[in-house]
This record gives C-alpha cells, sequence and structure tokens, in this order.
C-alpha cells in the first residue's frame, strides 16, 4: 500500500530526514534539508550505488570535477541554447509555470475517467498529437490545450490571461572576477556528464584503459525550475550518480540493454524496490534528445503517478564530437590490438539520488495493525528496508536511565559495535516508546540491557521486522550479526 505524499513528508520531518530548507523564515519554495537520518540514508544508498557499479567493476573509473567550468563546454554541448522548459505567464498576476507540466497534471486527472487510449485518440483528433507525453508536443499544441482545458490560473482559481508559450533557459548564472557583465558570466552545472566528457582524454592518457569502460561521478548540480514540486522529486539544487560508459559504436546496443538490466537489478536487489512499482519506459522519437538514438526511462509509481527515477540513454558519440570540435582537441580512441581509430560511443546510465532518497522512503514506509502477547490490537508506524541502508543499524537501549550499571553497560556496548556499525545509544523514555522510534527510523534490530545483564551478561535482541526478541550473550554479538 502506498501511503499519501504529505504523511511522509511529515514523517520525514517529525524524524529528521527531511527538514524544509530555511524553516524558522518560513522556508524557501520546495528547498529541503537533509536531517541526521536522512544524511546517513543518502552515504548508504551512495555506498550501495559505488560498491555495485564502481568498486565491483574493473571496466569504471571515477571523477569528482569542479561546480564551474570554462562557459564554452555549454556552448559545445548546446546548453546555452537548448537546455530550457515550455513556460507560459498569466499576464493578470504575473505569474510564470512550467506548460508541459501543467498539462501533464490534466492528463492524470482525465486518466481517471478513460483509458490511455481513448484519450490518445481525443487529443490527436482535437491538437493533432501523437502521444500523451506533453514535453514532446509544439508550443502551438501545448498553447492551444492551455486555452481549452486550463483556463484558470492554477494558483487563483481565476480567469487567466495567457502568454504565448517560450522557452526559458533552466542554468543558473553567476559571475567569476570582479566585474558582473557578460563577458565574465559563468554557469552552476546543470547536470554531471560534461565534466566527463571533457576529461575522456585526460582518462585516456593517464589510466591505461582499453573500450570498453566508463567513467562515473557523483555531484550536484543546479537547475532554475520554474514550478518545483512534489517534495524530493523536482527541486533546484539536486544530486546525481552518472555513469558515461564507453564503447564501439557497433556494439552499443548490445551494452545498452545490459546497462537496462543492471540498473533495474540494482534498483530491485540492492535497494529493494518492489518490482510491481517500477517499469521501464522508452521516449517516443520526438520526445529524444537531440543528441540521443534511443532512451529508456525507468519509472516509479509514485502516490500521483508513473515517473522517472533513472534514465539509460544511447548517446552515440555526439557529445564527444561536439567537444572536439569546438576544443581543436582529439577525442579518437586507437585500438592497441587492431589500430583501428574511431570517436566511441556513449551509453549514460543516469540515476537521481534526490529521487532515490524519496523512493527509497515511499516505498518502504507502512503503517502496521498488530495483535500484541495481550490480545490487544496495537498500530504502530514502522518502516521496513533493506537492512544494508537503514541509517542506525543497531539502538542499545538500557532498561532503566536512572539505573548507573544499565547506562554504563550499554555505553561500553556503544563504543565496541560503533568501530563497525552506525549505532544509536537510545537511553530516554519508556522502551516499548523507544522500540516504536527505532521502528520509524529502519533501525533492524533494538538490544535492550536489563537486569539479567548485569547477572549473566546476556541481552535480549529484537527484530524490527517481526517484533521476536530473543536473548544471547554479550560476547556473541558480533557473531550473530
Amino acid at each position: 500500500m502506498q501511503y499519501p505524499l504529505e504523511t511522509i513528508v511529515a514523517w520525514a520531518k517529525r524524524r529528521g530526514f527531511v527538514y524544509p530548507g530555511s524553516d524558522i523564515y518560513w522556508g524557501l519554495a520546495n528547498a529541503w534539508d537533509l536531517g541526521p537520518y536522512g544524511v546517513i540514508l543518502r552515504k548508504n544508498i551512495l555506498d550501495s550505488w559505488w560498491k555495485s557499479f564502481v568498486q565491483k567493476r574493473a571496466d569504471i573509473l571515477p571523477l569528482d570535477s569542479a561546480i564551474l567550468m570554462n562557459p564554452k563546454v555549454w556552448e559545445a554541448s548546446w546548453h546555452t541554447e537548448n537546455f530550457n522548459d515550455p513556460m507560459i505567464d498569466d499576464k493578470n498576476t504575473g505569474e510564470r509555470f512550467r506548460v508541459d507540466k501543467l498539462i501533464e497534471e490534466k492528463i492524470e486527472g482525465f486518466r481517471k475517467e478513460r483509458t490511455d487510449n481513448e484519450l490518445l485518440n481525443q487529443l490527436r483528433s482535437e491538437f493533432w498529437v501523437e502521444n500523451l507525453v506533453p514535453e514532446s508536443w509544439s508550443f502551438e499544441q501545448m498553447k492551444v490545450f492551455i486555452e481549452k482545458y486550463i483556463p484558470n490560473n492554477p494558483n487563483t482559481w481565476k480567469k487567466a490571461n495567457w502568454t504565448d508559450v517560450r522557452k526559458f533557459n533552466l542554468m543558473f548564472k553567476t559571475f567569476q572576477w570582479v566585474i558582473e557583465n557578460e563577458a565574465n558570466v559563468v554557469y552552476l552545472r546543470p547536470e554531471t556528464a560534461q565534466w566527463i566528457f571533457v576529461n575522456f582524454k585526460n582518462i585516456l592518457d593517464t589510466m591505461r584503459v582499453r573500450i570498453p569502460f566508463g567513467i562515473a561521478q557523483i555531484w550536484k548540480a543546479f537547475r532554475n525550475e520554474i514550478t518545483p514540486w512534489n517534495f524530493l522529486y523536482r527541486v533546484r539544487e539536486f544530486e546525481q550518480m552518472e555513469i558515461e560508459y564507453f564503447v564501439e559504436p557497433e556494439k552499443d546496443e548490445q551494452y545498452f540493454e545490459q546497462w537496462k538490466k543492471d540498473s533495474m537489478d540494482w534498483w530491485i536487489n540492492e535497494i529493494w524496490i518492489k518490482k510491481e512499482n517500477l517499469r521501464f519506459r522508452d521516449h517516443e522519437p520526438d520526445e529524444l534528445s537531440h543528441y540521443s538514438k534511443g532512451t529508456t526511462d525507468i519509472e516509479y509509481h509514485f502516490p500521483w503517478w508513473w515517473w522517472e527515477l533513472q534514465w539509460i540513454a544511447r548517446r552515440t558519440d555526439y557529445d564527444l564530437r561536439q567537444h572536439q570540435k569546438f576544443s581543436w582537441e582529439s577525442m579518437q580512441y586507437t585500438d592497441p590490438k587492431t589500430w583501428k581509430r574511431f570517436i566511441p560511443w556513449v551509453i549514460e546510465p543516469s540515476w537521481w539520488l534526490t529521487r532515490a532518497i524519496l523512493t527509497a522512503m515511499l516505498d518502504a514506509y507502512d503503517e502496521e495493525v498488530y495483535t500484541d502477547p495481550k490480545w490487544r490490537q496495537q498500530s504502530r508506524v514502522v518502516v521496513r528496508f533493506n537492512k544494508n541502508i537503514a541509517p542506525i543499524k543497531f539502538a542499545i537501549l538500557p532498561l532503566l536511565e536512572k539505573n548507573e550499571q544499565m547506562v554504563e553497560t550499554a555505553e561500553k556496548l556503544f563504543k565496541e559495535l560503533s568501530q563497525d556499525y552506525m549505532v544509536e545509544l537510545d537511553i530516554k523514555w519508556n522502551i516499548w516508546k523507544r522500540y516504536r522510534r527505532q521502528d520509524e527510523i529502519w533501525t533492524p534490530y533494538c538490544l535492550t540491557i536489563d537486569h539479567q545483564t548485569l547477572e549473566d551478561w546476556t541481552i535480549t535482541i529484537r527484530d524490527r521486522d517481526t517484533m521476536e526478541q530473543q536473548r544471547i550473550r554479550v560476547k556473541d554479538i558480533k557473531s550473530f550479526i
């Protein structure tokens, strides 16, 4: 069962996963801060990705690049001209909206009343569109749809006076040096891919690599989204985990299919996202980016609909050719066995880390009703997830806060286990309230220090999922783990 997004947002703040940005100053539109547990969750997801796609592979190399780049990079990659979204303004209020998102929300409402085929046939007859992906529509088609089906301002619900649909560049501008003029403009990076392409020659010259190989990067990117929405899903500051995998041109389809499989396996087997909540979606021909020969999204069934969680793209040799053209540096690769020279094609699997955090929380959250040993119905919030990404692995709970021996024993155990695991020492409140709190923050095991512990050095270990408890010797904890 999926719960409303509002429930997840409230829980995430209450339990220290995600806080509203600038909270004491009434916030900043869709800016979010990761709390203590959110930071650890982020690290654990990153570690899982790193281990699966970098550490365990001999053909992937890491890279960490600066945020600012020479503006020529964005000119070569067409970001200066083409990295934009369709926008429309309400002249009555001066508010600006992202057109494709307004249309997508309206289409989701239509889906409650008719099938996709019925809806597509209707829109095809009205606007001559060939799919239900507004991003691929012409500006004229978008404008006609807006005027017919969204005549009112979504915020005020009053009649809007819409402008024409226009492009709005998503890159954040800033200036280097002291003088703020066009000659000193630089951009905060809107993606991580171009850093990898720019460093392709450096990797070839220094790392003794052979095709096929990949370069991986994890870092923040920035997009001046006009309509950020749905909690962590669409934000202006986000993180990506990205790989550019360089292959022989004639083998790109083979590696494309392999990266699709490997990516889906990671979501299901390592992050434990439910299989029924994931699907592949191939981009329509008129939806493809200018560099793409084919792109497939891995989508997750969010509370509002199916939306992109990751993409895998066949970028051909477009980027390397562009940078070769603009920089005058050769991007050719020479096969050391055949002496064949070519510019590699690229497969790009790209994961949204920020969305991975959101998806993990959505997929694992549950509100459970159960019957306790005294035959009473109880309820609890429990977050069931892979123990590998749980922020806290063990909670150590002295039964009585006032019992100095229990607290001292708990502190010693904390020092020992914290050498290898994220452990929490939870002393205050009734023991059952502490159990409930640990259930809510994904702690797999609770270790309770009680009176018997002081007599025979045994403790109770409680499983989060089953709530069953068993008694083991303190010295056997690590072997039990």
